[in-house]
């Protein structure tokens, strides 16, 4: 008895641990009104991303598509942490090897306090081109309802 009392125990313990991990689904919108530097010409670019994030493991996955820029991709970028109409520095660079097509998708590990800037909503993706080397198109982080 004591033995299936103590497996019993041990079971529901380590099912308690895992229940603090959670994968987070978000999203973002990306397009020229949110750009800080207002400067950008309008070129009726647009885009969209989604992805996943483990918050006990770190690791994120992404998928970035976007159509009517003004050339091709020059930069990508996740910043932050900021909120939405401030600047931040680019956090993780996109594209490995330059592959910027659209869509760009892939996976990157963060740090346990990039995973709370996430989840607060305090990342974005810039999209640069040769023509808005500050970024086209910007579309902030949020998770998906």
């Amino acid at each position: 008895m004591f033995g299936k009392l103590a497996l019993s125990t041990a079971l529901v313990m380590s099912m308690a641990s895992v229940g603090f991990a959670e994968t987070i689904n978000w999203t973002a919108t990306l397009d020229q009104a949110q750009e800080v530097d207002q400067g950008t010409p309008a070129t009726g670019a647009m885009g969209m991303a989604t992805g996943t994030l483990d918050t006990e493991t770190g690791k994120m996955t992404y998928s970035i598509t976007y159509e009517g820029l003004s050339g091709d991709p020059a930069a990508a970028h996740f910043h932050g942490p900021a909120a939405k109409g401030a600047d931040a520095k680019p956090v993780l660079t996109l594209g490995a090897d330059g592959m910027l097509a659209s869509p760009m998708e892939g996976e990157a590990m963060v740090t346990p306090d990039q995973v709370k800037d996430i989840e607060a909503g305090m990342w974005y993706i810039n999209i640069h081109t040769a023509a808005n080397p500050k970024g086209e198109i910007r579309g902030q982080v949020e998770k998906a309802m």
